[in-house]
């Protein structure tokens, strides 16, 4: 049987204060709901049970169980916090889990292949997807690019407006 997919839910920080707490990053919608994910784990298998979240300021605090000072906490700078796949609800309908896209086949509609998703990224203007194939592409995450993701077949098609996959810019401008 296959090893579940680990979706990265946090990384860890600096630490906060003396006691072993240490400022996170939560990439979830509600920051706050870590909690329902506990025990958390490493991509090396450590797990980190975690005994308390909350807001300071504009960013998340939290103490793990066996960390109990500064010295400890610093440790745990740098780690990737993830939960099995399996754990987590159900997308809504239109709604995708990034690690789900991620390594499916992207063909153009005309059935030609552009690449696999190799990442979905968000630079602040929505999410992208990087597809590598012959040359690595930058792709909207959009209905109107991307219509249709058929994840049980491992497929997606990409339908770019004109320009879009052109190796060159506009022949008046500067390219981005």
């Amino acid at each position: 049987m296959a090893a579940a997919k680990l979706v990265m839910m946090a990384t860890i920080g600096a630490p906060h204060g003396v006691r072993g707490a240490v400022k996170l990053t939560v990439f979830a919608e509600d920051p706050l709901a870590l909690r329902r994910y506990n025990p958390l784990q490493t991509d090396n298998g450590r797990v980190l049970k975690l005994r308390s979240v909350k807001a300071v300021g504009k960013g998340l605090v939290a103490l793990f169980d066996g960390i109990e000072d500064r010295a400890g906490a610093e440790t745990l700078r740098g780690l990737e916090l993830f939960v099995p796949r399996n754990r987590l609800p159900k997308p809504a309908d239109e709604e995708f889990y990034h690690v789900d896209l991620i390594g499916l086949e992207a063909r153009l509609s005309c059935g030609t292949r552009l690449g696999a998703v190799r990442a979905v990224n968000d630079y602040g203007a929505g999410d992208i997807l990087e597809i590598a194939g012959e040359k690595t592409v930058l792709v909207p995450f959009t209905r109107e690019i991307v219509p249709e993701i058929d994840l049980a077949a491992g497929t997606l098609v990409v339908d770019p407006p004109e320009g879009l996959l052109d190796d060159e810019g506009p022949a008046d401008g500067p390219t981005r």
